[in-house]
């Protein structure tokens, strides 16, 4: 029932609708001829009228003269106006001295820390704490740059003393060198400081 509504709708409708666009298409075709015609019609010749020239007047007419150019510069033939060629003779210096300048450059060097991660402060030791406390940590670090024998020396809250050691272990350094060799730093200090964040 649905589709015979829709077909009886549809055909008319689609009927109407090309009339109208073949109806519409003739009339822009129509006015296109038009407006071809109006283009035709419009013929407007804008070449330029060409004169004889009077040969009389070509004989009155006269080149003009160039400024002639400035005459060169004398030429100088005096000798003695040269310049000497010959330059300054001097010797060199011989010098009679051993010096010893060196390549500029030392390879020895103290161990450089490279990763320093920063303690977590102990809950446990939060109750008790003054907003800024501090534990002196002295260490060794190895050849291959780890650190050793980690001990706090001097404290402020004794409870603070293994984040500090725990933080210290996982430090890494450009070990010692001396003559090309990595070697052994021993007793090295630092402070580490341990602040209360502001509630």
């Amino acid at each position: 029932m649905g589709s015979l509504f829709r077909l009886i709708i549809g055909v008319p409708g689609a009927i109407i609708v090309t009339a109208l666009l073949f109806l519409a298409m003739a009339y822009m075709v129509r006015q296109q001829a038009e407006l071809e015609e109006e283009r035709e019609a419009l013929n407007i010749n804008i070449t330029q009228q060409l004169q004889d020239s009077d040969l009389s007047r070509a004989k009155e007419f006269k080149r003009p003269t160039l400024d002639t150019p400035p005459p060169p510069p004398p030429a100088v033939t005096d000798p003695s106006n040269r310049p000497a060629l010959d330059g300054v003779r001097a010797a060199v210096p011989e010098l009679n001295t051993n010096l010893s300048i060196g390549t500029g450059f030392n390879p020895d060097r103290d161990a450089q820390p490279l990763v320093r991660i920063p303690p977590q402060y102990p809950e446990r030791c939060m109750g008790r704490a003054k907003p800024k406390e501090s534990v002196v940590v002295e260490f060794d670090v190895t050849p291959e740059g780890t650190t050793t024998n980690i001990r706090a020396i001097d404290t402020t809250n004794s409870c603070l003393n293994a984040a500090a050691t725990r933080s210290v272990e996982r430090w890494k350094y450009q070990p010692k060198i001396v003559d090309n060799k990595a070697e052994w730093r021993r007793g090295v200090q630092t402070v580490i400081t341990f602040e209360l964040a502001e509630p």
